[in-house]
């Protein structure tokens, strides 16, 4: 914006503002009370700390609005507008249903609602609840967009997934400015990461900076129109001159001219990137282009306006389903491809679309119909975006959920169009303008991109969408472009959505089509036009010879006439029937006899051929004229033609002349007469009968010639239809080079994938070999050479012919069995020299399910081995061990049993089961409550047991009498723990002592 200085005149309209005020950096931003501008900031998860930063940096916020957008918990109340108040240096307010917009306050959105913007009013929307992930920042960025155009305003902060992102194409599409958050600064940056990939935003900057960069920017930017009048720019003498530099220096380092685009669009485009980076004079912005490549590429893709979504303006597309695509499917044979070009598709968005319903109408035939689309544009980074088919989960908004279903599939937060889409669609980079079209197309549709053209560009282009249409192909424009004065070319099939047939139009009346058969190299003119500097030279000279210059006429040596000079009237006029022009059927009365003999001698020599005094008849006299015929040898270009000129001669001259030779001649002349008049009277005679036989043989030269012309024509005729032939092959060129960009790139990732996958493998150290059906050998790694003896040239060769390292004979038949049931097989198989693998072995199969051969992979097992050895052999120890145990507490004749953590008993030897009546085999289901209720009932093993596991004491019983099956015994029990510790689980040995022993020799026993 530029400060008014009230003293100041009015500059004319003329004058760009940028250039001729420079505005004051402390100047405030001045606006009416209803073109404020509105910024709208989105966030969600980690925004809370990126808005704390963004609205505690110092700046002056009373100059915009500010909404906010975040992500909300569901039913839950927020605190957001109150944390923010804390902070803020403007009024926090949670925004009320019709609210109008001020200057200088917060508005921060409620939970549960989203919110559109109308007329510079906010309004609350209910939640749809159809299943779909809710966008609420798309949403709201769409409507300010529609709402604010170019005083809008968008920033994204942190937070997870891709929402704002299809929000802000809806801003750029209005020129709006467009921040996100850098991914560093970000706690999440999901969200400003999938906004900067579009290439859309302006400035990648911390929260902190962002405030002071927006004041900067929408002080600074203006929008002027382009001046009409030739009012002067300091330092430009040209209004346009900085224009024409802009494009030679876009048109140098590019590639490009944007000479066809509307000036008005291109002012308005370089007046925004002059405001993005603070620069108030032209020349100041054009001294930039030159020094930084960075700033030509931006204003390269500031000037391609590359915006498109999914399904704009849906009742189109619904319009071109159901009525204009069932006829063109009609009217297409069996087994035929239906063609189509989108010129200027951007990131592909309307390309698919287009496929979508394509697909979508071939539901309802039942022909076999091929498709292919050509989507082109000038932009090489959104044709790589639009070959990747990657886009956002917002699509949702777009596309109904049928058809995310149907043509989509889901991977995390983005959607990719499906294979069978994909593949219809080839995309290229191309300059619609400067390179050859398509041709033979069934449908072109070209929306929104003439509105950016000049009406010169748009009458060149036209007439060439007519000459790529194959008869009643259709072209569709969009809702703001018209075919002009092209009716004669195009008839209207729908006037509301712009949907044209073309017209088939007779070879006679075309209209010439300006062809391009690629960039051209020549200078592109300059938009004003210039007057050329007069020659007075060439004006002089033309004086000359129309004043003094006798009359003259080049031929060539068979009077064919190629230029006349002068006036030709007395001496020659045309002849009554054919028109025609020879100059001896031309020739007056009295002159055809010597100019057709001074043509034949002039041809057959290099000598200039002089015949004087010819009197030729005019209207109603005679002319004496002197007739030159001159063989012309320079210049080059019309070498070996003839000059023939008429030179009038003075007739009382001559009268004067001839009396005077008579008077002293006379007496000599008298004696001749009557001999020269019978000479002249039979050279007459026979001089009549010459030209008779040199007119007959002239009729036969005529005919000749006519002949040659109607060969000639048919010539010419097939050279218009090799001409015809040589653009069609032009198009089928930049077709296959469009294929072989596409071939290209699907061989870059290939490769880059064939590279990622030799790399796992190679980093996993498992050896693969994959085998097709016939098994035979079709690719392995380097790991599986250590097992099967396999070389470079064994590819293509038998599995079963290559000798392997294996002791197993059976690998070949596992496979066979595999590709018959399909069921995966996994075996461990050694080496002959001792290494152990796991061999699998699987199906292979392709991406659409067929089984192509089959993949065998083997994983070294040779740590599971040892340990598995291992395991063996301590289980053997541990088997003797225990065999060892039992022996030892058999010895003993005393019963002993030793009691687990769980009151299980553990072992017990020969002398307790005999006592006991308990098995061996049953020790396990006896417990020591079990054992207890065998004694008498002042015994209690439970508490002997816990006060030795919390004293560590060794515990003695009394003496009890235990009933036997024959007798009955006195006995006392002896207890202690072993083995307590962190590590080991305790366990208790107890010895029933005869009461016949001491006691005490429980210690020494054990």
């Amino acid at each position: 914006m530029t400060k008014k200085d009230p003293n100041k005149k009015k500059k004319t309209k003329s004058i760009p503002k940028t250039a001729a005020v420079k505005p004051d950096k402390t100047a405030p931003l001045k606006a009416p009370a209803d073109k404020f501008p509105v910024v709208g900031l989105g966030a969600s998860a980690g925004g809370l700390d990126a808005l704390k930063s963004f609205f505690s940096t110092p700046s002056d916020f009373s100059l915009m609005s500010y909404i906010v957008v975040v992500h909300m918990t569901p039913k839950q109340p927020s605190m957001l507008a109150e944390l923010l108040q804390k902070i803020a240096a403007i009024p926090v307010a949670t925004i009320k249903d019709g609210q109008a917009l001020q200057p200088g306050r917060i508005y921060v959105n409620p939970p549960d609602k989203e919110i559109s913007i109308y007329k510079g009013r906010i309004h609350l929307l209910d939640l749809v609840k159809n299943g779909a992930v809710s966008h609420p920042i798309d949403l709201f960025l769409r409507s300010l967009a529609q709402d604010q155009g170019n005083r809008a305003a968008a920033v994204i902060l942190s937070g997870t997934g891709t929402d704002g992102t299809m929000g802000i194409k809806a801003i750029k599409a209005k020129e709006g400015l467009i921040l996100a958050q850098s991914e560093e600064s970000s706690a999440y940056d999901g969200m400003p990461r999938s906004a900067i990939s579009t290439g859309l935003v302006d400035m990648v900057l911390p929260p902190q900076e962002m405030p002071e960069k927006l004041i900067q920017y929408f002080r600074r930017v203006v929008i002027p129109k382009i001046p009409s009048s030739a009012a002067a720019i300091p330092g430009i003498n040209d209004p346009q001159e900085w224009l024409h530099k802009i494009f030679a220096i876009l048109r140098a380092q590019i590639g490009y001219d944007f000479s066809a685009y509307k000036v008005n669009t291109i002012w308005r485009r370089i007046n925004r990137r002059m405001g993005l980076n603070q620069i108030d004079s032209y020349e100041k912005y054009i001294r930039l282009l030159r020094q930084s490549p960075r700033e030509i590429e931006s204003l390269f893709r500031e000037l391609l306006i590359g915006v498109t979504s999914f399904f704009r303006d849906a009742e189109s597309f619904d319009a071109i389903k159901n009525n204009i695509l069932p006829t063109i499917f009609e009217a297409i044979r069996e087994g035929d491809t239906f063609r189509a070009w989108l010129p200027g598709c951007s990131t592909g968005e309307e390309a698919y679309s287009m496929a979508m319903i394509l697909h979508e109408c071939l539901d309802n035939t039942s022909k076999r119909i091929g498709l292919q689309l050509f989507g082109t544009d000038i932009d090489k980074y959104a044709i790589q975006k639009a070959r990747e088919g990657l886009f956002p989960i917002s699509i949702a908004s777009d596309v109904t959920s049928q058809r995310l279903r149907r043509f989509f599939v889901k991977e995390g937060d983005y959607y990719r169009i499906r294979r069978e889409i994909r593949d219809c669609v080839v995309f290229s980079v191309q300059d619609v303008i400067n390179d050859p079209p398509f041709s033979h197309l069934n449908l072109l549709c070209c929306r929104n991109l003439l509105i950016y053209l000049n009406n010169k560009a748009q009458k060149r282009l036209l007439p060439l969408f007519h000459y790529t249409l194959v008869p009643d192909g259709v072209l569709i424009l969009g809702s703001s472009e018209t075919i002009g004065g092209f009716t004669s070319l195009f008839e209207a099939l729908d006037k509301k959505w712009k949907i044209f047939r073309c017209r088939e139009v007779p070879q006679s009346l075309r209209q010439m089509v300006d062809f391009p058969s690629g960039p051209s190299n020549l200078e592109s003119g300059p938009l004003l036009p210039v007057n050329p500097r007069l020659n007075i030279s060439q004006v002089t000279q033309k004086i000359i010879l129309d004043q003094f210059a006798p009359t003259a006429v080049l031929t060539d040596t068979t009077g064919e006439i190629l230029h006349i000079q002068g006036r030709s009237g007395k001496y020659l006029e045309p002849p009554s029937g054919p028109p025609t022009r020879n100059i001896l059927d031309l020739a007056r009365e009295g002159l055809r006899i010597e100019l057709s003999a001074a043509i034949r001698a002039a041809g057959s020599s290099n000598q200039p051929i002089i015949h004087p005094g010819i009197k030729v008849k005019t209207n109603g006299g005679m002319q004496i004229i002197n007739l030159h015929v001159t063989r012309q040898h320079s210049p080059k270009e019309i070498a070996g033609h003839l000059l023939v000129v008429f030179k009038d001669v003075d007739s009382q001259l001559i009268s004067s002349d001839s009396k005077q030779g008579i008077q002293q001649d006379q007496i000599v002349e008298s004696c001749k007469i009557t001999d020269l008049e019978k000479e002249l009277q039979d050279t007459r005679e026979s001089h009549q009968t010459t030209v008779e036989e040199l007119e007959s043989s002239n009729e036969e030269l005529k005919s000749t010639n006519e002949e040659l012309q109607s060969a000639n024509e048919e010539l010419q005729s097939t050279n218009e239809e090799l001409e015809s032939s040589k653009e069609e092959l032009q198009s089928l060129n930049e077709e296959l080079q469009t294929v072989n960009a596409e071939l290209q790139s699907k061989v870059e990732e290939l490769s880059s994938a064939q590279d990622d996958m030799r790399n796992l493998m190679d980093s996993t150290e498992i050896a693969t070999i994959f085998v097709d059906n016939d098994l035979r050998v079709r690719r392995f790694t380097p790991k599986a050479t250590t097992i099967v003896n396999l070389i470079r040239t064994d590819i293509g060769r038998p599995l079963k012919h290559v000798v392997t390292n294996l002791a197993y004979d059976a690998m070949i038949s596992d496979v066979d069995e595999v590709l018959k049931k399909l069921t995966p097989k996994e075996i461990e198989v050694q080496t002959k020299d001792g290494l152990w693998f796991t061999m699998r072995i699987l199906p292979y199969r392709t991406t659409d399910n067929r089984i192509d051969g089959a993949v065998l992979t083997f994983s070294s097992i040779m740590e599971q081995k040892k340990i598995q050895n291992l395991l063996q052999s301590s289980k053997l120890k541990m088997k003797h061990a225990w065999e060892t145990v039992r022996a030892i507490f058999d010895l003993n004749s005393d019963p002993m049993v030793v009691i687990d953590e769980n009151g299980k008993m553990v072992i017990a030897n020969t002398s307790f089961s005999d006592t006991f009546g308990i098995a061996q085999t049953n020790l396990e289901k006896i417990t020591v409550k079990d054992l207890n209720g065998l004694l008498p009932g002042q015994i209690n093993l439970d508490a002997l047991m816990q006060s030795n596991l919390e004293t560590g004491k060794d515990f003695t019983t009394s003496a009890f009498k235990l009933n036997l099956s024959n007798q009955t015994q006195t006995y006392s029990i002896s207890g202690r723990c072993i083995l307590k510790n962190q590590d080991y689980p305790y366990h208790i040995l107890l010895q029933f002592i005869p009461q016949k022993r001491d006691p005490k020799a429980m210690t020494e026993s054990i």
